[in-house]
């Protein structure tokens, strides 16, 4: 979908890496080793992405970092667009719904970190799971998203202490029910 509207591989990959979760940081010579694309595609795309203020940047050391800036007006609908292209956004519809007492949904492994891969991880956070009905929602959801996916299922006490350990870029809560 999303490469019918932008037709330069390097910003789409740029666009997942920074907008699928925010709090990723990148360097140019980090994501020229990722995307095994030359520094100056990556560089032209990043400039770009910065001129126009969607993406802020500091220096640490003798590096560049990149992150998405949350502040600009269309952060939250090209995220949104992100995790629509991803199939994120369809497997949530289709698994929370009648699974028990869901809690709070966080996507976790390559797309927490800004990386598209064919796997997507997540973990349930919850009580009194139907663990049949969940498998066969997530199978509807593999097929209709054309990913894998995996998924954990932790209890609130299991998760708080897990959550504690856990970096923000590795960690990007998708749903709530609103009574954490």
């Amino acid at each position: 979908m999303i490469n019918a509207l932008i037709t330069s591989q390097t910003r789409i990959k740029l666009l997942k890496k920074f907008f699928l979760n925010g709090n990723t940081k990148a360097h140019l010579r980090g994501l020229e080793a990722e995307f095994g694309e030359s520094s100056n595609a990556i560089r032209v795309e990043l400039n770009r992405f910065e001129g126009a203020g969607l993406l802020k940047s500091h220096t640490e050391g003798n590096k560049k970092l990149f992150q998405a800036n949350s502040n600009h007006p269309l952060y939250r609908d090209i995220h949104n667009i992100i995790l629509k292209e991803t199939g994120i956004d369809r497997l949530i519809e289709n698994v929370i719904h009648r699974i028990g007492d869901l809690s709070a949904v966080y996507l976790t492994g390559d797309f927490a970190k800004g990386k598209d891969g064919g796997t997507i991880d997540i973990i349930l956070v919850g009580e009194n799971f139907d663990c049949g009905y969940l498998m066969q929602k997530v199978r509807q959801a593999e097929e209709m998203i054309g990913r894998k996916v995996r998924y954990n299922i932790l209890g609130p006490a299991e998760a708080g202490e897990l959550l504690l350990t856990m970096k923000p870029t590795e960690l990007l809560p998708l749903w709530s029910n609103g009574n954490n």
